[in-house]
């Protein structure tokens, strides 16, 4: 049994569970919406929620997706007897996660979120071509138009920064001084580049198309960007052995078998810019046929 954690109404999760089907493989999906309880029924472990229930045994692989299994907890009114049971019951659901984690699995929820300034450092300590970088409170030592800022975070989306708005944070070029200072902020040097590069990773091998973004304005700085009137030009690449090379290395110190990265290509240099382990694939499958679905369905 095939256990999927993921988002409602997830695109890739639905294309995925397309080849499922059609595989006749059996599956279970989470939503991030499920709460479990963990109980035991002849000597396993059960855990059910209002629209699931398995054994733990019984799942052979998993696909972390999105959302993550999330764990009702019971309430005690003694204060003493509260703090041991919520220990007791955090080393349980641990068990299940670990448990779970432990058999074939494509992303694990404990890695899904990296701290992009420890992966820039690895990438540096293996070798890889990364833009300098810094952490600054002001704009006093930021050579203007040419350095870039960008989220620390790994979540670009701001959530009802307005009442029923969303927002979205991109990479843009420091154009003036501020000021004042503020709160600590990531910069980065630009890089002039060629074009921009998104991999697939998963599981060793590297599929992966070139974006060629800097032939708009719109688009130059940040590719997300998106110029529907005009898109820009994608088209499948083949990455040097000696940078696949390196990627999987990362990868491996960071116990990641599924995700997307991004380089910039300057000459002969390519330069890495960051991972998300959980990033959106659909797009690179598509547009280069690499049918990535199909693949992820074959693992689970």
């Amino acid at each position: 049994m095939i256990l999927i954690i993921s988002q409602k109404n997830e695109t890739a999760t639905l294309e995925v569970i397309k080849h499922l089907i059609l595989m006749k493989k059996k599956f279970i999906r989470v939503h991030e919406d499920e709460i479990f309880d963990i109980k035991t029924i002849k000597k396993r472990i059960l855990i059910e929620s209002n629209r699931n229930s398995f054994f733990i045994d019984e799942i052979e692989s998993v696909w972390y997706r999105r959302g993550g299994l999330k764990f009702n907890r019971l309430k005690y009114n003694n204060h003493s007897i509260l703090l041991n049971m919520n220990e007791t019951q955090y080393w349980l659901e641990d068990y299940v996660q670990k448990t779970l984690e432990s058999k074939r699995h494509v992303n694990k929820q404990s890695t899904s979120a990296v701290n992009k300034l420890i992966v820039l450092d690895k990438a540096k300590e293996i070798g890889f071509d990364v833009p300098e970088y810094y952490l600054a409170e002001n704009t006093n030592q930021v050579e203007i138009n040419k350095t870039i800022l960008k989220t620390i975070t790994g979540n670009v989306t701001l959530d009802e920064i307005k009442k029923d708005f969303s927002g979205f944070m991109y990479t843009t070029t420091v154009e003036e001084h501020e000021n004042d200072d503020f709160f600590i902020t990531f910069f980065q040097v630009k890089i002039e580049k060629d074009f921009e590069i998104r991999t697939f990773y998963f599981n060793g091998n590297c599929w992966s198309m070139a974006i060629f973004s800097q032939n708009d304005e719109e688009t130059k700085i940040d590719f997300r960007k998106y110029n529907k009137k005009n898109p820009n030009r994608n088209s499948p690449y083949m990455l040097p052995r000696h940078i696949e090379e390196k990627i999987n290395l990362l990868m491996k110190i960071l116990d990641i078998n599924c995700g997307s990265l991004d380089f910039i290509k300057k000459g002969e240099k390519y330069y890495f810019l960051e991972i998300n382990p959980i990033g959106q694939f659909s797009s690179l499958s598509n547009i280069c046929n690499y049918s990535l679905e199909q693949k992820l369905a074959e693992y689970l």
